[in-house]
């Protein structure tokens, strides 16, 4: 079998079925005496003499009936190989794995899976909890998609940027500096601080720049989920750095008031991101840009409100 390709065996193919070979040379668009060799070829590979001539036709013999069934399933199936590149969510079967920050798990997710319940409703979802030290695992680890706040995207990844805004310090209303227009350092370093750690770094900038000024905060409470974050700030006099389209998505739930930081802050911004291995697949695509709209709409729609 060393011989033969898959060209052959659309030469065969077409030959088995129109058992003329002029006009099997019409449907290949080749010569007929291209299609004569590759009879030829076909005999040899084969011992056979696949089609004998009887008058003015061309006979199948016992043994091109028997390779016709297997040649027709053979091809069908690279033709099914083929047709991967259409996609329909309907029929889509699988796992999705997403990566991010509790705080997209708890308020964006939801959405996500419910727009996958519609428009792929065969497909499972799987939340892991990122943490920095999954970047170098990320082709093993098999996430399809993770959010992030970085200054760049990383070398090596793939993503595409859901937007930016600055950090604020958040407080309970009841807060004593709730009722103040802005803060001075002194007053953020009286009280102590939480520190939500999971989903990648939000504030250590705050850390190098107190340490630049030969000071530094009170950390009390380290936590990776922002939920128990914002539950034990609007119970105490705690402050809290995060991002700001968070402490405005919070405010309905929580009693909570911020303000900007009394410090220089670059602006934050936010990727969802993936390994290279994913960027040319169907189904991931589709995937991705719906994600990436949940993910914009959530963070513009209440910066809008």
């Amino acid at each position: 079998m060393k011989n033969i390709n898959l060209n052959l065996l659309v030469s065969l193919q077409a030959l088995l079925e129109e058992c003329h070979v002029s006009r099997a040379a019409e449907r290949l668009h080749i010569t007929q005496s291209a299609v004569s060799r590759q009879l030829y070829q076909l005999r040899d590979i084969f011992h056979d003499p696949l089609l004998i001539r009887d008058g003015n036709r061309l006979l199948m013999t016992p043994k091109a009936e028997q390779l016709k069934v297997r040649v027709d399933a053979v091809l069908g199936d690279c033709q099914q190989i083929l047709q991967l590149d259409t996609f329909d969510p309907q029929t889509w079967r699988g796992k999705v794995v997403l990566s991010s920050s509790d705080y997209v798990a708890q308020y964006i997710l939801p959405d996500v899976v419910e727009l996958l319940r519609e428009h792929a409703p065969q497909v499972s979802v799987e939340y892991q909890l990122w943490q920095p030290d999954f970047y170098s695992e990320l082709g093993q680890r098999d996430i399809h998609l993770f959010s992030s706040m970085l200054s760049s995207l990383p070398e090596g990844l793939c993503g595409e940027p859901i937007g930016a805004d600055y950090p604020v310090c958040v407080m309970s209303q009841q807060h004593p500096l709730a009722q103040q227009s802005q803060l001075s350092l002194t007053d953020f370093l009286r009280y102590s601080h939480i520190s939500v750690s999971g989903g990648g770094d939000k504030d250590s900038f705050i850390e190098q720049y107190l340490s630049s000024q030969g000071l530094q905060r009170d950390i009390k409470f380290r936590v990776p989920f922002f939920t128990s974050a914002f539950n034990t700030l609007s119970r105490s006099d705690m402050l809290m750095v995060v991002p700001e389209h968070i402490a405005l998505n919070m405010k309905p739930s929580y009693p909570i008031h911020f303000l900007p930081l009394p410090m220089p802050v670059d602006q934050h911004k936010y990727w969802l991101m993936w390994h290279p291995k994913y960027d040319s697949d169907l189904p991931h695509q589709w995937l991705r840009q719906r994600v990436l709209t949940v993910m914009r709409d959530s963070m513009y729609s209440m910066s809008m409100s």
